[in-house]
């Protein structure tokens, strides 16, 4: 039987009864039938369903074409036409039957059939079983085959790695259903190092009742659209990605794993050990006879993504290396294992990324001796910041065919540079954060003062990496009596300027402490040093890193002897006291202005303490974060005080663990306190009358107090230091006057009287008659001073035991 193609149009002549009346020789060709088998046999005999079907027995006057009409052939087959009727007239008008042309279905006009065929779409035509029923010369192209080698072929069949595939299953989806779809598929083409993106529509095709008789696709290659799409995307991605923290070794792992799978399948990134350590990079990077880089990242598509990152491992290049010479011309490389191949005749998208003009001059490079590596290309580029070197970054390709091309090694290079900013970002603020850090870490205390009445630990952390760090401090001040003063403080603002104004503030008060200053009028005073410290920066914005200025204090005093605490706060929060038997000391205190504020008075607030009891004094760094309020912070920190038995360095300990945020975004300070009491006879008073004759009563309870708690060495100075302070308040005091002796770390001696007047220490002259007693008491002692209270003075004095 002819191919189909070759059937020309059959024409019949009906008479106005239905019965064939003329036959042409194509109605041979078409049905196999000759005339002497047709003419006088109604019309209807040829058709295999005789119903209603629009066939002559119901013509009308029009010449419209009908079908697809099954029709009989000789061979007892079945044939699929377009028939159409063209009524006849005689010249009175009179009718006098019909012509009907007959065409086998599938059967294209001349024209339509020149305009598919060479159309640069890949045009298909497929039965419901996706058999191929008719393919243009640009399919044919993409398949690789011939249209005699595809015609009755089974889609599946003859490319059975298209089996179950999105190509193939959505033109079964389509015949199933009758719903047209639209599919992008990505594949590389026999022959082609570079994979193309075919843009496919397909839809049923329903003859005149609206069956669907077969399924039709057209698909274009939008290569050059779909690849700049990717890039664009992966770029977008690498700017959400990539820089999300202030840290080195962080951003170089989001570069490399951002660029893998969609980019490369390898990425390495190399950078000097100047750049992780956040100094300047080297001038002259290749020097000597290696380059020395540090493994920052090491992403692969092999990955386990659960996997750590590894351990900074040293790398070495040779002056002659492709990164070695990247560093020194500051420019990429691009290696391929072969000689790239040209894209397939349709990929206009890759093809014109591969061709030479669009590479820049001798690039790329072919080294065959990648292949032993399993590499197909590798892309070298220097990772390059505001002028300066900072490392180089690879992009290799092994598991994926398809060769780089001058498209990707611009995605490269916008990846790096995305990067390289990044990264110099990072490092600025390390070098600023460590120089912040240090000089935070050398104004705190380097380790806590000995001293009896307090039993003290502590902990500082920093903000976590991202944050700048802040102006927390704390501090324990030995005072004279044997009291003991803790301070906790939180200068407004982060950075360097924060760390300049804690080291000024935690100076000023450990310079009032010694004067002896009640908290309340302490606080006062550091309020007004807050104002001139805020005025003096006013005219150099360098110096104000958020425009503000301020700080919280909160001191506390607390004395062995009497076991009473005095505590005031300037805005900052209250200090959790447990009691021996558990509970929660209430707060009695009121808060006030943060320091800075000015006009605003302090209140001092004292209570007796047991034996034992457990202070923590800490900043809101500790208990407060953006997800989690103060109260449930200072709730947890109370659980952790509660746990009976445990010493202070595992309170510190657990408490960091468990109450500080997971997201640090300021510092915390914690400051533990337990409370000790002074044993009763290791305090001894004596009410001394006015009167200068009670001298050597006093310096002979002096001596025999001290021999008393086996001191005899001391014995001597301590005679004299009272018989000075006592001889000088009786004549220069007033009433009530009251030694006291103190054996803690150091012997103590006090004398108190009502006075408000102040000694002062001064060099007598040579024919001066006094003034050596401060002069001798200062010499012979380790340290003494004035106390101030609100019923007069205490001179004291200790000696180191």
């Amino acid at each position: 039987m002819a191919d189909k193609q070759d059937f020309p149009t059959a024409v019949v002549v009906v008479d106005p009864d239905g019965v064939v009346s003329g036959w042409s020789e194509a109605g041979r060709l078409l049905l196999g039938w000759a005339a002497e088998d047709t003419v006088g046999r109604p019309v209807t005999d040829l058709l295999v369903d005789p119903g209603p079907t629009g066939f002559p027995g119901s013509f009308g006057t029009g010449s419209q074409p009908t079908g697809p009409i099954a029709l009989r052939h000789r061979d007892g087959s079945t044939m699929d036409a377009v028939v159409a009727t063209h009524p006849l007239s005689a010249s009175d008008g009179q009718a006098q039957g019909h012509v009907v042309t007959v065409q086998c279905w599938g059967r294209r006009p001349v024209i339509a059939d020149r305009a598919f065929e060479q159309c640069p779409f890949a045009l298909g035509v497929y039965d419901p079983e996706l058999r191929f029923l008719w393919v243009n010369a640009s399919a044919c192209r993409v398949m690789a085959h011939s249209e005699e080698q595809v015609l009755g072929e089974k889609y599946r069949e003859l490319f059975p790695e298209l089996d179950d595939q999105a190509y193939t299953d959505k033109l079964s989806e389509v015949a199933r259903t009758g719903e047209p779809a639209r599919l992008i598929t990505v594949f590389r083409p026999l022959g082609s190092d570079y994979a193309n993106a075919w843009a496919t529509s397909m839809w049923p095709v329903r003859d005149s009742r609206g069956r669907i008789r077969a399924v039709a696709n057209w698909g274009f290659d939008m290569s050059a659209e779909y690849w700049a799409r990717q890039r664009l995307l992966l770029l977008n991605d690498a700017g959400a990605g990539i820089g999300r923290t202030l840290d080195v070794l962080g951003t170089a792992r989001e570069l490399a794993g951002t660029s893998v799978p969609g980019f490369a399948d390898l990425v390495t990134v190399d950078l000097f050990d100047e750049v992780l350590r956040g100094e300047e990079p080297p001038t002259s990077p290749v020097t000597g006879d290696t380059v020395t880089f540090t493994r920052a990242a090491e992403h692969s598509a092999k990955q386990d993504p659960d996997r750590p990152p590894g351990h900074l491992v040293p790398v070495h290049h040779a002056p002659d290396s492709v990164a070695a010479r990247c560093m020194t011309t500051a420019r990429s490389t691009v290696q391929l294992a072969t000689e790239p191949g040209p894209g397939g005749e349709w990929a206009f998208g890759p093809g014109l990324a591969a061709d030479p003009a669009h590479w820049p001059p001798g690039t790329p490079l072919i080294d065959e001796t990648m292949t032993a590596e399993g590499l197909t290309g590798r892309i070298t580029v220097p990772l390059r910041a505001r002028g300066a070197l900072l490392g180089v970054v690879a992009f290799s390709r092994s598991d994926r065919p398809e060769a780089f091309t001058a498209d990707d090694l611009i995605l490269a290079e916008e990846l790096t540079a995305k990067a390289a900013v990044a990264i110099d970002n990072a490092r600025r603020y390390s070098r600023e954060r460590t120089t912040a850090l240090t000089l935070q870490r050398s104004l705190l205390p380097q380790r806590l003062p000995s001293q009896e009445a307090l039993e003290v630990a502590s902990r500082y952390l920093p903000a976590g990496v991202g944050s700048e760090v802040g102006g927390d401090w704390f501090d324990v001040i030995p005072l004279s009596g044997a009291r003991v003063a803790l301070v906790v403080g939180d200068v407004v603002g982060h950075g360097l300027h924060a760390s300049a104004s804690m080291g000024r503030l935690r100076t000023a008060v450990r310079t009032l402490a010694d004067v002896d200053l009640p908290p309340d009028e302490l606080l006062t005073h550091l309020d007004d040093l807050v104002i001139h410290l805020a005025s003096d920066l006013q005219p150099d914005s360098r110096f104000q890193s958020t425009g503000e200025s301020g700080a919280t204090c909160l001191y506390t005093v607390y004395d062995p002897v009497s076991r009473r605490c005095t505590l005031a706060s300037a805005g900052h929060p209250l200090p959790l006291i447990v009691l021996p038997d558990g509970t929660v000391h209430p707060e009695t205190a009121r808060p006030g202005p943060p320091l800075g504020i000015g006009g605003l008075p302090f209140e001092a607030t004292e209570f007796e303490l047991p034996e034992g009891s457990l202070l923590a004094l800490y900043t809101d760094g500790l208990v407060r974060s953006r997800e989690r309020d103060a109260d449930e912070g200072i709730s947890e920190l109370l659980r952790v005080l509660h746990q009976a038995d445990t010493s202070l360095e595992a309170l510190c300990d657990t408490a960091m663990e468990t109450v500080l945020p997971g997201h640090r975004t300021d510092d915390a300070a914690l400051l533990l306190a337990r409370t000790h009491a002074l044993e009763p006879h290791h305090v001894a008073d004596w009410d001394v009358d006015p009167d200068t004759a009670q001298v050597p009563h006093a310096r002979k309870f002096a001596v025999d107090q001290v021999e008393a708690w086996g001191l005899e060495e001391a014995a001597f100075v301590t005679e004299l230091v009272v018989s000075e302070l006592v001889t000088n308040a009786i004549r220069y005091g007033e009433p009530p006057i009251r030694l006291r002796l103190i054996r803690d770390t150091s012997l103590i001696c006090e004398v108190s009287d009502a006075s408000d007047t102040a000694p002062h220490l001064r060099r007598a002259r040579a024919f001066d008659e006094g003034g050596r007693g401060l002069l001798l008491v200062a010499q012979l002692t380790q340290g003494w001073g004035t106390r101030h209270s609100t019923h007069g003075k205490t001179i004291w004095c200790a000696q180191t035991l």
